[in-house]
């Protein structure tokens, strides 16, 4: 009964910014930790960013993402400047989700978004 959802992915040429989402609803209690991965073509998947109290960043990404809570806790931005095409792959959200009143959480992930980044 928890689904998480990506959006705000597209296409954007070098230089620009876009800024992805990433909403869990259903039965959620607490979200604990979200994290943020990409996948290219033929590449492994890769951690980008992730925040509980505080965010961390991959240091391809640092200092040009920049990951935060919204108002509702339900959910987080990435914000994505100054993109790059190397950029270029599929956006994959993951959360550590609560879904009662305990310390013990699940993870889950969102079906992802695609970011296409073009010279």
């Amino acid at each position: 009964q928890v689904q998480l959802v990506e959006s705000g992915g597209g296409q954007v040429q070098a230089g620009g910014s876009l800024r992805l989402s990433c909403v869990a609803s259903g039965s959620v209690f607490h979200v604990a930790t979200m994290t943020w991965y990409r996948q290219s073509p033929g590449k492994q998947r890769e951690f980008v960013a992730s925040i509980s109290g505080e965010p961390k960043y991959a240091s391809s990404v640092r200092g040009r993402f920049t990951i935060s809570w919204a108002s509702a806790k339900n959910t987080v931005y990435l914000q994505m400047n100054n993109l790059k095409p190397e950029d270029t792959g599929v956006y994959y959200c993951n959360a550590d989700i609560a879904q009662a009143a305990m310390p013990t959480t699940e993870n889950f992930w969102g079906q992802g978004t695609q970011v296409t980044v073009f010279s």
